[in-house]
Order: C-alpha cells, then sequence, then structure tokens
C-alpha cells in the first residue's frame, strides 16, 4: 500500500519529490508514523554524490545524468523506485523589470515576485531584487518564450509582464499503442522529434510495482515485445522519447486475464473531449438583488441547457471568509451563504439530470489564515507543528519591512511559506504523511458527489501527490476529469497527473490579438507551441478567453474581437470555456450576472456557436489547416477536417465586416447563421463564419 508510485523521469538539478502512498497503516498510538519510513539511494552514477535526507518524504536532486536506483522501507515492506535523470537542459537567464515600467511609483510596490513556465524550480517564491533602476532576477530556464508577472499588490491589480526568451529545441514527444500478435503483446513508441530537434530515441522502463521481469521483455528501437505467457496480471509499460531534452512520459496498463488488454491511463475520459464548460463564479451568479445559492443556481439550469454547456465548473462551495472561496477553512462542509450539503447534491443531481457534469475547484495548496488547522500550527500545537511550510527569516529573501504590519510579528523561527505575497494562505507542507492523508480525505469526501476537479495552484502541490491522486481516483472512475490550473502552463502536469490544461498560450494570443498588438493568424503560433512545449497529443486544452482571474476580454478589448475570440475557441481543437457572463456582455471581472440587462445578441451568438459544435464533430476532432486568404491583418482563416468533413472557418477580430476571400472554394451559407455571406469573389466576416468547404 505504500509504493512510493512509477518511475520518474527528471534532469540534473531538477528535484524530485519521493514519498510512500497513503501511509495510514500506523496502529499504535504512540508510534510516529514519520519513523515507519526510511529511504536509501540503492544505486547512482558513478560519479554521484547525490544522497536524501532521513524522513517518509525525501527530495532527490540528481548531480549526475544516469539511473537512480532508491529503496523505501515501510510497514509493509520494502519497495523500490527509479529515477532517470536526463541532462540539465537550462541555461542562466535575467528577467529586468525596469522600475519605470511598473504600473505604481517605486515606493509604493509591496513586493515583487516572479512566476512563469518553470515551476518545477521555484514554485514563485523567488523575489526579484532592486539592482538600479530596475527589479532583476536571475534564472535557469529551458529552452522557449518565458513570461513572468511582477506583481504589486495582494490582488494582481496592479502588475508589470516581463519576458524572456531562451534559445534551444523543444521537447520531443512519445504516444505508446499496445497490440496482441499471435502469443505476443506488442507495444510501440511512436516518437516525434520537437521543432528544431533532432530525431529522438526511446527508452522503455518497466513498473517496479509490477511482477513483469527484465529478463521477459525485448526491446529494440521504438518497439518492445514480450510473450503473453509472462505477463502478470497486470503490468504498466513506460516510454520516454530523448533528444536535446527528454519528452513526457507515456504509459500502458496492461491486464492480462482471460485475455489480454490495453489501455491509456494517461487519456482523457472521451466526454471531456468534447464538452464545452461554463465556469460559475459562484457568488455573483443570481443577480443583483438576490443572494446566490444552490437553490438559485439550480433554478438557473435551464439557461445553462439552453447555452448547450455539457460541464459546468463552479468556484469553490467550501467554507470560507471570502466571496471567492479560496481561502478554505472548512474541508469538510459547503459554505453556509451558499446552502447545505444536501441543497448542492441537490444541484449536482439537477445538473446531471440535464447532462451537464460538475466540476469542482479543489483548493489543497494552502488553507486560509483562519483555517483551524493553522492556528493550532501558529499556536504551537505539536501535532500541527509541520503541517504547514515554514521558511527561515534570514533564507526567504522577503524584505521584512515591506510586509504588512500585521504579518512581521510572526512568532517562532521563520516564517509561514507562501507564494507571491498571498501572506494570508499559508503553503501546507506536502513533506508531511499528516497533510498528504488530511488531503487525500478532502479527495475522498467530494469525489464520489462530482465529475471532475480542478486544481486550483496545482503547480504547488507536488507532482508525486498528483500522480497518487490520479491514480487513486482513476481506480475508482475512470470517467473522472482532472483540470489543472497550472499558469502559465506545463507539460509535465500531463505525466500520469491530469487530463486538462489551461491553454494560456491561446489565452494570451487571443489577448494581444483583441487588443490590435499582432495579427489574426498569430493564433497559429499558438497551437504550433503546444508541439514546441511537448504537450502529448493525448493532453486536452480548455481554450478560454477570460476567467476569474483575468480582467473581462470586452473591457480589455471590445465587443467585435470578442466575439472572434469566442469563435476561436469553439472552433479550434480542445474543450472550450465561456466564464459566467461572457456571453452577456459581464465588464467586471468578477461582477454580478446580467440577466434583465445583458447583451441578448451576444449571447444568441455563444448558443449558435455552442450548438454548430455540437452538431458537427469535425469542429471537435478534426485537424485544423491553414488557409490562404486576401484580408487585412485583422482576420484568419482555418479549415477543420477529419478526412470525411472539411469545413472552414474565418475569424475578423475588426470592428468593421470585412471581405475576405479565401485560399479554397466554398459554399456561400454561414452554417453559424444560415445566411448567405457571399460578396464578390469572396466572403463578407463580421465576426465568425463557418463554412462548408467545396474542395
Amino acid at each position: 500500500m505504500h509504493e512510493p508510485g512509477p518511475p520518474r523521469f527528471t534532469h540534473v538539478g531538477a528535484s524530485v519529490e519521493l514519498a510512500p502512498r497513503r501511509p495510514d497503516a500506523v496502529s499504535d498510538a504512540d508510534d510516529r508514523p514519520d519513523a515507519r519510513f526510511s529511504w536509501r539511494v540503492r544505486d547512482r552514477p558513478e560519479s554521484s554524490e547525490v544522497g536524501v535526507g532521513d524522513g517518509p518524504v525525501v527530495h532527490l536532486e540528481p548531480d549526475e545524468s544516469g539511473v537512480y536506483a532508491l529503496e523505501l522501507d515501510a510497514p509493509d515492506g520494502t519497495h523500490r523506485q527509479v529515477v532517470r535523470a536526463f541532462p540539465d537542459p537550462r541555461k542562466e537567464v535575467r528577467f529586468d523589470a525596469p522600475v519605470a515600467d511598473l504600473p505604481v511609483p517605486a515606493d509604493e510596490v509591496e513586493s515583487v515576485s516572479l512566476t512563469g513556465p518553470f515551476n518545477d524550480y521555484t514554485l514563485g517564491r523567488d523575489r526579484m531584487v532592486r539592482e538600479g533602476d530596475g527589479y532583476v532576477a536571475d534564472f535557469d530556464l529551458p529552452p522557449g518564450d518565458h513570461e513572468g508577472i511582477c506583481v504589486v499588490n495582494d490582488d494582481f491589480e496592479h502588475c508589470h509582464d516581463v519576458a524572456v526568451s531562451v534559445s534551444g529545441p523543444g521537447r520531443p514527444r512519445v504516444h505508446l499503442d499496445g497490440r496482441v500478435e499471435g502469443e505476443t503483446l506488442v507495444v510501440t513508441a511512436r516518437a516525434e522529434s520537437a521543432p528544431e530537434g533532432s530525431d529522438p530515441e526511446v527508452e522503455f522502463w518497466l513498473d517496479d510495482r509490477d511482477d513483469l521481469s527484465e529478463s521477459a521483455v525485448e526491446s529494440d528501437g521504438s518497439e518492445l515485445r514480450v510473450a503473453v505467457a509472462d505477463l502478470p496480471e497486470r503490468a504498466r509499460i513506460h516510454a520516454v522519447a530523448v533528444a536535446e531534452r527528454h519528452s513526457v512520459a507515456d504509459t500502458l496498463v496492461v491486464a492480462a486475464d482471460a485475455e489480454v488488454s490495453v489501455s491509456r491511463p494517461n487519456d482523457p475520459p472521451e466526454w471531456a473531449r468534447h464538452a464545452t464548460v461554463y465556469q460559475i463564479f459562484v457568488r455573483r451568479f443570481a443577480g443583483e438583488t438576490v443572494e446566490t445559492t444552490f437553490e438559485e443556481i439550480e433554478r438557473r439550469v435551464p439557461y445553462l441547457e439552453s447555452l448547450d454547456v455539457d460541464c459546468l465548473w463552479l468556484t469553490p462551495v467550501v467554507g470560507s471568509p471570502t466571496d471567492h472561496g479560496y481561502h478554505v477553512t472548512d474541508y469538510f462542509d459547503t459554505a453556509a451563504d451558499l446552502g447545505t450539503r444536501a441543497e448542492f447534491e441537490s444541484l449536482v443531481e439537477r445538473l446531471r439530470e440535464a447532462g451537464i457534469r460538475v466540476v469542482f475547484d479543489l483548493v489543497i495548496n494552502h488553507t486560509s489564515r483562519d483555517h483551524p488547522a493553522f492556528q493550532m500550527h501558529a499556536a504551537g500545537v505539536d501535532e500541527y507543528a509541520d503541517y504547514y511550510e515554514r521558511v527561515p527569516a534570514d533564507l526567504d529573501g522577503t524584505d521584512r519591512d515591506a510586509l504588512p504590519e500585521d504579518d512581521t510579528d510572526w512568532a517562532g523561527e521563520g516564517v509561514p511559506g507562501y507564494l507571491f505575497n498571498w501572506t494570508r494562505i499559508p503553503n501546507l507542507n506536502y513533506d508531511s504523511l499528516a497533510v498528504r492523508s488530511w488531503m487525500l480525505d478532502v479527495i475522498d469526501e467530494w469525489a464520489p458527489l462530482v465529475d471532475g476537479f480542478r486544481a486550483d495552484v496545482a503547480w504547488g502541490v507536488p507532482h508525486g501527490f498528483w500522480k497518487e491522486v490520479r491514480e487513486r481516483l482513476k481506480s475508482a472512475d475512470s470517467e473522472f476529469f482532472l483540470l489543472d490550473e497550472t499558469i502559465p502552463r506545463d507539460p509535465q502536469f500531463h505525466e500520469s497527473e491530469f487530463d486538462a490544461h489551461y491553454d494560456t498560450a491561446l489565452y494570451g494570443a487571443l489577448r494581444e490579438i483583441g487588443r490590435g498588438e499582432a495579427p489574426a493568424e498569430a493564433l497559429f503560433e499558438a497551437l504550433d507551441a503546444n508541439r514546441r512545449e511537448g504537450f502529448p497529443e493525448s493532453s486536452l486544452l480548455l481554450r478560454y478567453v477570460e476567467n476569474h482571474d483575468e480582467t473581462r476580454y470586452i473591457e480589455e478589448c471590445d465587443e467585435a474581437a470578442l466575439r472572434a475570440a469566442a469563435g476561436a475557441t469553439f472552433t479550434l481543437p480542445g474543450a472550450p470555456m465561456v466564464y459566467y457572463g461572457q456571453e452577456r456582455g459581464v465588464e467586471e471581472q468578477r461582477g454580478v450576472m446580467q440577466w434583465h440587462d445583458g447583451d441578448a445578441d451576444l449571447s444568441a451568438f455563444h448558443r449558435r456557436l455552442s450548438r454548430l459544435r455540437s452538431e458537427r464533430p469535425v469542429l471537435r476532432t478534426g485537424r485544423v489547416e491553414r488557409i490562404d486568404r486576401d484580408g487585412d491583418d485583422r482576420t484568419v482563416a482555418f479549415a477543420r477536417d477529419d478526412g470525411e468533413n472539411r469545413l472552414v472557418v474565418a475569424l475578423n477580430f475588426g470592428d468593421d465586416p470585412r471581405e475576405v476571400r479565401l485560399g479554397e472554394s466554398v459554399a456561400e451559407t454561414d452554417l453559424l447563421t444560415g445566411e448567405s455571406v457571399a460578396a464578390g469573389d469572396g466572403v463578407t466576416v463580421a465576426d465568425a463564419v463557418v463554412l462548408e468547404s467545396e474542395m
């Protein structure tokens, strides 16, 4: 039961957290669970000097490329854990944020923080330092484009973007398939080179938790073979593509009972691949004069049905002193102002009757400072001593004078660990077995009731814990859905962890296009980034233009651009998401839903997009092809083609309708409106048109 999970794949210099799974088998009240587990490095590269510390949860930071074999002694025996470390692909680069570019005067900056697509290394904790006329920070980053945010207040109301590009190839990809040929299981690894990268080789790895012997397996290049007679009841086979960098690993599960079956545990549920997601900021949904409760949301389910959505994501519904709910004070009960547990269950049942699945916002990176566990931790209660991160005051780099006054009197050695300047939501300590067990209890509490989790600040929680969560949930319900909030996105969270990921690349491109800072064809660069960053082909990307953490698109750009941007999210691959009020013209980030005074025409436009996507499978599954077009840089065109059907999409981000001549013959009827858009040698595009191809 305490086995530590699958083989881990990393690179030199990146720390890997290793832990026993669900260590709840301690029976002696006087026996500390921590004392029942110990790690040792059994084998490592010849020139390596790395070790692991004491305790049940350890951190291995490889210092040489190669294979590290570790053993975990646990109450139920000894377990083996393999870590494969590849060469370090990172280069030292510097982020620079000139003081003159900050949105507030330098003397008003409370703190300046930085994050980016390198969460394995910093978790957003490193503070930039003042140097001359700027704030700077040095980081070792892998090749690619990296973005950071200088935060100058607690609500991200004022911030400044910084960016740096690191030269080098992207990540390769690998996809596993399995089949039985006669009396032999054949596993094939399809490896794809990264843009600007060399052809990768494939490494196969067996799972130490299974009884499949290395001697029973033969591998040659991209193919692995094993006799069916040698297969155990279950075998997990992993593969990594390796070139200048290593890929996200892929996995097959082979079940050998009466006959052999092969499954792909990293794939999202089929329903999620075709879902249209709607997000509600719960306390703003019912209206201006009506308090939002579960009952009030339930009364409005017909509206969600009218939008043809398949999945509802609710911001946190558990106990919290804040209106957004992300400062959790009670994980095991619903917030009193929203309603009872029974009323929440009634809402879920009503939504399911309407064919709408429910995604629960899971907040387990941190709690509120008002959570009893943190209060007891801060007050020195031994039982809670290791529940939260503690950062030594002389090592965390925080300017004590820059902290709010009520945060400078932290009692004891060190300060609570937190991200950015979120001083009121201290980070939980996942080096604690008690915390891991507690959070698994939270997951077990809500998973049977809902259809999926959206993991808040997923990048702050260790990869190993998410791998345990995925196996735990999927073993009970293979259709359970897992969406990570990792900003900027990181393909590593798809490796036996999450089904779907925020598409921060498309989000950023649509914002730049909407503001007129990039041509409409920049959306193709965002799509190409999926391949460069190494997102596996099985990964599902959430396409969105706004959410509860972002300014409204219509406020930052305008309605004309919003229509085109929404058109992009519904006609490109992935799962489109509508943030409540987006379709009604709500201009405030977390504003009250506009029911009687909303934009009815904009709502009808979103309904047409959603229905057409449901009616035409090619918009969900077809490949994207760039279409030549004769128009200005506010327009873009592409085709969706699944081999049997082909549709052409044209988008216009400008204020006025454009006549666009397309590079292939199309029908004149817009499938969104049912009206002709023929105009001379082209078509008239006001915002978005979808046309049958006549090729």
